[in-house]
């Protein structure tokens, strides 16, 4: 996929984290020529696709440099001050990053950061983030390996995926409205079938529009991204929640006006304020999923920060630390409660909490709200 945006885009540059990847090699290095000992600059990757596109494979393998990268993604311009030198040097690119989580599977008991070890300040510069999980699907896995199977012995695969699709559209229909769900529009239909673009074509296409077509806010797409915004804040108050900034706000203006600039159009519709509210809220539900399919608030909405394990990790390390100093591994449930409150940790359900506890033998129950601690 980052090969293929790479190769599309009009000055796409693509890069993989496990090449070496430097920051110098992402920004802007300084050199001394042979000849006449001057000092001079060579672009990196992010200031090569400016106006462009900037592919990053492996994210997760170039984590010494991601601090390279903040600047660039918060002003789209890369300053440098070394050898007398001092300049900025434009580096508007739109970053596309791939990352794989560490211990080679992800952990929806933790968030997006902690599975990636990427830095949360750089994790929130990015517009969009999507969790692509491998996930057993009888249909899509009989589907994928007919058109393996059919690339490598060069025939054309049928026509099969329609109806694959389709019958997952069926499925998904009573989820949302069909007719302004882009999901719903963007499915391949029953016998359908797909005139590709070639590359070279779109490739001129997205030149065209990125040079051509600058679009405003229409009042109703204003009005409807506003409102988005406020609730998005009016749902971030708790005290264990992670604010929502107005960098969220700015993420949906640009993809509302890419929304538009993809089918040429001036003008930022309202149908494109509820297309990138629904692609905005996609991303929002996989951050905040824990591991039991439930919505933890008190994660970032980029997935930032940390989850509720980690909190729960504290709470019993705070435990047995109460339990050495006072030689007594013995709790009641108001004594557990009054520690949780002096730690500042605050769950949604604490009994839920201790019964978890209970079930993994942290804590044994030995009688009504009484509670003994396990020492290993």
């Amino acid at each position: 996929m980052l090969t293929a945006v790479g190769q599309i885009a009009p000055r796409g540059v693509y890069v993989c984290g496990t090449s070496g990847v430097s920051s110098s090699g992402l920004t802007v290095t300084l050199v001394k020529e042979a000849g006449s000992g001057d000092f001079a600059l060579e672009a990196g990757a992010l200031v090569l696709s400016d106006m462009g596109c900037c592919a990053i494979d492996e994210f997760d393998k170039v984590s010494s440099e991601h601090s390279s990268l903040l600047e660039a993604m918060e002003q789209q311009s890369i300053s440098i001050a070394k050898g007398g030198l001092v300049c900025s040097l434009p580096a508007r690119a739109s970053v596309i990053a791939a990352a794989n989580p560490a211990g080679g599977h992800y952990n929806k008991a933790k968030t997006v950061a902690e599975n990636l070890k990427i830095n949360s300040a750089l994790l929130s510069r990015f517009d969009l983030i999507f969790i692509l999980l491998d996930r057993p699907n009888a249909d899509m896995d009989r589907f994928l390996s007919e058109h393996v199977m059919a690339l490598h012995s060069g025939t054309k695969s049928d026509n099969s995926g329609a109806h694959i699709a389709a019958a997952a559209a069926a499925g998904d229909s009573s989820g949302g409205d069909s007719s302004t769900s882009i999901r719903q529009w963007l499915r391949l239909q029953p016998g359908e079938q797909i005139d590709a673009i070639p590359p070279a074509l779109l490739r001129k296409y997205v030149a065209y529009a990125r040079k051509y077509v600058h679009p405003r806010l229409s009042p109703d797409a204003t009005k409807k991204l506003k409102q988005f915004y406020l609730e998005l804040r009016q749902g971030h108050r708790a005290i264990d929640s992670t604010p929502i900034t107005t960098r969220q706000l700015e993420a949906l203006v640009r993809l509302a006006e890419a929304r538009a600039r993809a089918e040429l159009r001036e003008v930022v519709t309202e149908n494109d304020a509820e297309n990138v509210i629904e692609i905005m809220k996609y991303s929002l539900f996989q951050t905040y999923e824990d591991e039991e399919g439930m919505l933890d608030f008190g994660r970032s909405q980029m997935g930032t920060g940390t989850s509720r394990t980690n909190d729960i990790k504290r709470f019993v390390e705070r435990l047995h630390k109460i339990s050495e100093e006072t030689y007594n591994n013995m709790f009641t449930y108001d004594m557990l409660l009054r520690t949780a409150t002096e730690m500042n940790l605050r769950f949604s359900n604490f009994q839920d909490v201790i019964d978890k506890l209970n079930n993994q033998s942290y804590l044994i129950k030995k009688g009504p709200r009484s509670y003994q601690l396990m020492t290993y």
